[in-house]
């Protein structure tokens, strides 16, 4: 920015300039011209050039004009001679003390250029006269009823004296143009220090990500302008990593310490086994032991193959299509009839006679019922009641899914859809739970745009989550 105002001044200066000197040149001379035909049609009406200078000498009109060529001189600062038809000088606007021009003659030639050249003037060295060139603008003297020329009016002026404006006026204008730029130096330093600092913060940021610490932040000093918006968009970004980090540092804890339990626990008992700790007898409740965590391992990589898959939306194909909910919720129920049994539940199905027709995938959908139904079943008293049902409401499926067990707390209830979160009733209840099952719940509802909730008062506990209904389903 700072570049562009130099260069629109220097430009501008430079234009100026060079119009500023034809502008000064031609009002000089238009003074000067008509300074010469003021006094020639002046002197033409009362003085008489012809007298011999001893007569003239001593002649009134003569004085006067003296005194007149003075006076106008002071006036307009030029130097002012009054020469005969012969071209000799008869009169000048000098001091009579310091006048040596009169009695001098300019050529005919010399003359009848300076007529010719009008308001132009002609730049001449009367080196018998004056030390420098003198810019030169005459006027003829023609008396009233008279058809000749009888003296002419020079009007002189040093020519360094004409161009003395312009020389000051380029003097002023290359120091202003001195001053400009080391204001723009100072403005184009100060701005490219405010641009770079951002950047800077940037790459100093950039490199304590690369050493794992997200917790760099860049300072947003204006947000109207292109790096403003980097910055902000940077600091999001820092802090989508840090988020990240996080969970991926809670993610290794809680998977360490979930396979640190089994793993523990089937290492000591094969060694066991192995060095004859464990007598012969005992060894077939302690190989139940290990089969047990084998298949709790087993379905704690499961779990975690089902999550790696759903983290990653972006890459997740839903393969969305029109499924009955009815018939989905019918078939995920009856897969849980032994588990219902075992626990002497009863199952309150409230399920419409008719189809319920909905969009989406359908095994991930038949998963979150089923993750619903394998927790009911889980932290239901025995011989309670265990609640399903399915219904429509707008635009939207609903399905439930109610237990009767304890309450969780209302401090609990937001944090059962975090990955390995256990409740602490659970903990005791459920030993080969990994916590994972109401987070892949949320997830898989979450890639299809539906809602979940929880409540949990007086010991029952109620799931409910929508679907998208065929004619309303979102494409």
């Amino acid at each position: 920015m700072a570049s562009l105002v130099l260069v629109s001044f220097m430009v501008l200066g430079v234009a100026f300039l060079f119009l500023d000197r034809n502008i000064l040149g031609s009002e000089r001379r238009e003074t000067m011209a008509e300074t010469a035909q003021e006094l020639a049609g002046t002197i033409a009406v009362y003085a008489d050039l012809d007298v011999p200078d001893s007569e003239a000498a001593a002649s009134w009109p003569r004085m006067d004009l003296r005194i007149l060529l003075s006076n106008v001189s002071r006036t307009s600062g030029f130097r002012i001679l009054l020469t005969d038809a012969g071209g000799s000088i008869v009169s000048c606007s000098d001091p009579p003390n310091t006048c040596t021009h009169v009695g001098h003659a300019i050529r005919q030639e010399s003359l009848q250029g300076i007529l010719m050249a009008g308001n132009r003037g002609m730049v001449l060295n009367f080196d018998e006269l004056f030390d420098s060139a003198m810019l030169v603008i005459a006027a003829p003297i023609v008396s009233e009823g008279q058809d000749e020329v009888s003296g002419c009016v020079l009007v002189l002026a040093e020519e360094k004296y004409i161009s003395g404006a312009w020389h000051s006026f380029r003097q002023l204008f290359f120091f202003m143009a001195l001053i400009v730029m080391l204001i723009a130096f100072v403005m184009s330093f100060i701005a490219s220090k405010r641009m770079a600092k951002p950047l800077n913060e940037m790459a100093a940021a950039s490199r304590r990500f690369a050493h794992g610490d997200f917790s760099a932040r860049v300072e947003i000093e204006s947000r109207d302008d292109e790096l403003g918006a980097l910055t902000m968009s940077f600091n999001a970004m820092a802090e989508s990593l840090e988020k990240s980090e996080e969970r991926r540092r809670e993610f290794l804890g809680n998977v360490s310490h979930e396979l640190r339990t089994p793993m523990t626990t089937i290492a000591g008992f094969a060694d066991g086994i192995l060095d004859g700790t464990i007598p012969p007898e005992n060894q077939q409740k302690y190989l139940q032991v290990i089969s047990t965590e084998t298949k709790r391992l087993s379905r704690l990589v499961r779990r975690m193959l089902d999550l790696a898959r759903l983290q990653d939306a972006d890459k997740m194909v839903l393969l969305s299509r029109e499924f009955d909910a009815r018939e989905m919720l019918t078939r995920t129920l009856l897969s849980f009839e032994d588990k219902i049994t075992a626990r002497s539940l009863d199952a309150d199905v409230r399920i419409p006679e008719e189809n319920v027709p909905v969009r989406g995938d359908v095994d991930a959908i038949e998963q979150v019922v089923y993750n619903l139904l394998e927790n009911a079943v889980k932290f239901s008293e025995p011989g309670s009641t265990l609640g399903i049902a399915l219904w429509k409401q707008g635009d939207k499926a609903c399905i439930s899914v109610k237990n009767h067990g304890e309450t969780i707390d209302a401090r609990e209830l937001s944090r059962v859809f975090d990955r390995f979160h256990k409740t602490d009733h659970s903990r005791s209840r459920d030993r080969d739970g990994v916590g994972l099952g109401l987070y892949i719940v949320k997830s898989i509802l979450n890639n299809h745009d539906e809602d979940i909730f929880v409540t949990s008062r007086d010991g029952v506990t109620e799931f409910v989550f929508t679907l998208s209904l065929k004619e309303k389903a979102r494409s």
